[in-house]
């Protein structure tokens, strides 16, 4: 029971910490609308690089619409996932955690170019 106390403490700082930094980043993050960077490449090319649509696609999970976040950048989910894992495994020490990280990052980099492929057979056809 005693070793149960400090992961618990871990996770109601770590829910604390994310509650406050997401308070004050919705604050800011309302006229981020406003100062989002464009895509180099598609200024200079005209075509959507891998990354297009994840800036637009933070931008609406933070105002919630999961949905449109997910049709406007699929791989947000995968990413929001290895992230979160790639945290929590500074403070929680996971036996398979290397197996896990290599996972998610396929899973990250096989969404990000099956997204892409479907999205340029979209615009070339």
């Amino acid at each position: 029971m005693k070793s149960l106390i400090p992961i618990a403490k871990i996770v109601v700082f770590f829910l604390a910490v994310t509650t406050t930094m997401y308070q004050q980043l919705t604050h800011v993050l309302l006229i981020t609308k406003d100062y989002m960077l464009p895509c180099l490449n598609k200024k200079l090319f005209g075509i959507d690089c891998p990354g297009c649509g994840m800036q637009r696609a933070v931008h609406l999970l933070f105002h919630g619409d999961f949905v449109a976040a997910f049709k406007m950048y699929p791989a947000i989910y995968p990413i929001l996932i290895l992230l979160t894992f790639l945290v929590s495994n500074i403070f929680v020490k996971f036996k398979y955690a290397h197996h896990i990280k290599l996972f998610l990052m396929l899973l990250t980099a096989g969404t990000i170019i099956v997204s892409y492929i479907l999205k340029m057979n979209n615009f070339f056809n």
